[in-house]
């Protein structure tokens, strides 16, 4: 690391405010282009068949006309004619017996075209947000073995950062981006990992006692994220989030790294932002939160 008196990191917007001053910014160019009524009578219509399509879910599967009307809280004739124009393009479709409607076959193609978005797609634009807002360096990693592989990084704009290269491998037990990722496993995973592992000391600090290991990662599960106090490098704090696939499944981690002086008094805030991140990066991937189990563990 290189010297630098940079200072503290400051509250930012988030990354979802972000992301929406960008959605916003483009509807705003939309409403130029055309007058001000027609935009919104437009926007309206494409508004109600987005939440008519959001009202299903796995839990329900099918509507009548009268159900989406009392949801969607407008008039029936409104959620026929939304309910023909989605038909026709295979997006609802109707039980032939019942009468009632659920989603169509193109539905499911689009799901399976959101699932299939490679790692680097889903996690640049959140990696980004995050360095943007943390000021400090941003890694995605992933578990290879006992060991972390770093894939992404992002650096930070300070003169004084971390600098870990792409394609670098790392011991998992000592970094923040390789306990959450550990921590995540299934258990019958991480014990066969922990048995027979001789957890080697990096600093004065690294974790190499297997039971103190097994504490702190139960930790890191229960928070939602890991973190690394001078454990790979003296002087350097990182925090790590995980991101998970469409089966809820971790297949990586996002971490924020950077000097102790600058990482400890933002810890809270940094954590939080880490953890949006990692959130938005997994929803890329296809994950949804509220039709899964718990993002905190697959243990008990």
């Amino acid at each position: 690391m290189n010297a630098d008196a940079s200072a503290p990191i400051t509250a930012q917007p988030t990354v979802a405010d972000s992301a929406a001053d960008v959605s916003a910014a483009g509807v705003a160019a939309a409403h130029r282009t055309r007058s001000d009524g027609g935009a919104r009578r437009t926007l309206s219509s494409v508004r109600n068949a987005a939440r008519l399509l959001k009202a299903y879910s796995s839990r329900e599967p099918e509507f009548g006309v009268t159900e989406l009307a009392d949801r969607l809280g407008l008039g029936k004739s409104t959620v026929h004619r939304l309910l023909a124009t989605l038909m026709l393009e295979g997006l609802i479709e109707q039980d032939a017996e019942t009468g009632r409607y659920r989603l169509g076959l193109a539905v499911h193609d689009l799901g399976g075209a959101s699932a299939s978005t490679d790692l680097h797609a889903a996690v640049l634009m959140p990696m980004s947000v995050l360095r943007n807002r943390t000021g400090e360096t941003v890694h995605v990693g992933v578990l290879d073995g006992r060991g972390v592989v770093y894939v992404e990084r992002l650096d930070s704009p300070h003169t004084l950062r971390l600098f870990v290269e792409v394609g670098r491998r790392n011991d998992a037990h000592a970094t923040g981006t390789g306990k959450c990722l550990l921590a995540f496993l299934p258990p019958d995973r991480l014990d066969a990992l922990l048995r027979e592992w001789d957890l080697n000391a990096k600093t004065p600090h690294t974790i190499t006692d297997r039971t103190a290991l097994q504490r702190d990662l139960a930790e890191a599960r229960r928070r939602g994220y890991a973190v690394n106090r001078h454990e790979s490098e003296v002087g350097v704090i990182s925090v790590a989030a995980p991101i998970r696939d469409a089966t809820a499944q971790v297949v990586a981690a996002m971490s924020v790294a950077g000097p102790a002086e600058r990482m400890d008094p933002a810890l809270p805030k940094v954590s939080a932002a880490v953890r949006e991140a990692a959130a938005i990066a997994s929803r890329r991937l296809g994950w949804r939160a509220h039709e899964r189990s718990s993002d905190r563990a697959p243990h008990s």
